[in-house]
């Protein structure tokens, strides 16, 4: 990789700020509107289904994730860390995308049989030959994505994001409203990822012929190869847990345990991954143009805490009101699993954003050595786990997230410059928010007298963000000021 040049005016920096912060506003603005569509339909639905139907949608997800990880998006990513990027290039990129999901269409159909005398569940396997059908619009999603991505243009992505939001919606509560049952579930993806192939192609207005003659594409193949093997270690930690409880757990237990983590993944798996899109390109132009990324780092990691640790510590408190209010009564076995897994995401979410600054480097080695740590940890700590039913789960993600995020900053860290206790002096200020909340919320939750769920869950949200903007207001007015400007498109101040 060439060496990074140097800044010869800072024009170009206050241009970059000003792209990251429309980028960040169009794409995780748009995000918040598709979720609250998604979960709206959401709700209705899971009221409309049975734990069951989600224990079979899970098991046919661990696999339809397990061979993702080929499905080429990696080289994809690549173009946006590339120096130069051509018409072949694209082209390349896009016959990798053609022949990888073509195959993976192909093998899904192959292993739906093996999957379901896996899991014991006859089921499984149409399901399966049915959600092979997603694999065939990936190559018409991914291209576009990255070369927007490039550009830091997040607009139209996020506009398009947000209209398959609402037709896989529909689709969902329609089919589930008509007595489909499960086949709600694995309909939904399909017609979204539909929709973002249509929309994201005319949006980026990049119309290629596949360029199946690959010479000349190392340099994309290496970093997008080495991201690959990370999206692979990656599947391997996140769907371990369900692959391993779906012999042991019923589909009962299993739609349990699967639904309090789709819950508790909400903001880590829908509203983090729209930041670590914006932040890989923008660490990538700092990077070639000189400029430290340490501080921008920091500003991110603090953002995030200021976000996830009150939302996560609140949802740990309020879980009874809120599983009885959001899912019904049918579902109150999962309040627990909700409350536990709560307390591990805050470090779950930290680690993830991690990982676009090193590859924003060009050094994907790190986020491959993090990415196996996982791929090792959590395994095993879900197959000793997993005697002690979904709580054992619960204990694996109390050992497994902190201990990773400890190793991913060991090993970031150094590379960009930041100390650990000026990472310390980014993270107390919403950690010493968390407690005052925290024992706000158990005060009055002691104090309140039985009410009904939804009003006791509003009480005590309110309240504890009452107490958390107000601690914040002591001891992070610096960073209160600083998120306010992003919001108010004022002038953000030096990193």
């Amino acid at each position: 990789m060439n060496a990074p040049l140097p800044l010869t005016s800072e024009a170009p920096v206050r241009g970059l700020a000003d792209r990251v912060r429309s980028a960040l506003a169009w794409r995780w603005g748009t995000q918040v509107l598709a979720q609250i569509i998604t979960w709206a339909s959401t709700i209705a639905v899971v009221r409309l289904l049975v734990p069951g139907d989600y224990g079979l949608y899970a098991m046919t997800q661990a696999v339809v994730t397990a061979v993702a990880f080929l499905n080429g998006q990696s080289f994809a990513t690549s173009l946006i860390q590339a120096d130069k990027v051509d018409e072949r290039r694209i082209g390349q990129v896009f016959a990798l995308l053609l022949l990888l999901n073509g195959s993976l269409a192909v093998a899904l159909l192959i292993l739906a049989p093996y999957a379901a005398l896996y899991y014991g569940e006859p089921q499984v396997e149409p399901m399966l030959r049915v959600q092979a059908l997603i694999f065939l619009t990936i190559p018409f999603a991914a291209l576009p994505q990255e070369l927007l991505a490039r550009r830091i243009e997040f607009r139209s992505q996020g506009l398009v994001n947000l209209a398959s939001a609402v037709i896989g919606a529909s689709t969902a509560l329609t089919l589930a409203w008509n007595g489909f049952g499960v086949w709600a579930l694995v309909c939904a993806p399909i017609a979204m990822f539909a929709t973002r192939a249509i929309g994201l192609t005319l949006a980026a207005r990049v119309l290629v012929k596949p360029v199946f003659d690959l010479r000349g594409a190392r340099d994309l193949a290496t970093f997008g190869g080495a991201l690959t093997i990370c999206q692979f270690l990656w599947i391997i930690q996140s769907q371990s847990d369900i692959v391993i409880a779906g012999r042991s757990f019923d589909p009962h237990d299993l739609g349990l345990y699967s639904e309090a983590l789709f819950l508790t993944l909400i903001i880590t798996g829908r509203f983090l991954p729209p930041v670590n899109e914006v932040c890989f390109p923008t660490y990538a132009e700092l990077y070639k143009t000189g400029q430290p990324l340490g501080p921008f780092f920091l500003r991110v990691q603090r953002t995030v805490a200021l976000v996830v640790m009150p939302a996560y510590v609140g949802l740990s408190l309020v879980a009874g009101p809120a599983v009885e209010t959001l899912f019904g009564a049918k579902w109150l076995e999962m309040v627990p699993i909700v409350a536990g897994l709560a307390l591990a995401m805050p470090a779950f979410a930290l680690q993830i954003v991690c990982s676009p600054v090193t590859n924003g480097m060009g050094q994907p080695r790190t986020h491959m050595m993090t990415n196996s740590a996982g791929a090792v940890m959590f395994p095993l700590l879900f197959l000793t786990g997993i005697a002690y039913g979904p709580p054992g789960l619960v204990a694996a993600w109390w050992v497994g997230a902190p201990v990773l995020l400890a190793f991913t900053y060991a090993l970031t860290l150094p590379k960009i410059g930041v100390r650990c206790r000026q990472l310390a002096a980014a993270l107390i200020p919403a950690f010493v928010a968390t407690i005052c909340m925290a024992l706000l919320v158990l005060a009055v939750s002691a104090a309140l007298p039985p009410l009904p769920a939804p009003i006791r869950l509003a009480v005590l949200a309110a309240s504890g963000a009452a107490v958390y903007l107000a601690a914040l207001s002591i001891v992070a007015r610096e960073a209160m000021a600083e998120m306010a400007a992003f919001v108010l498109r004022r002038k953000l101040p030096p990193t």
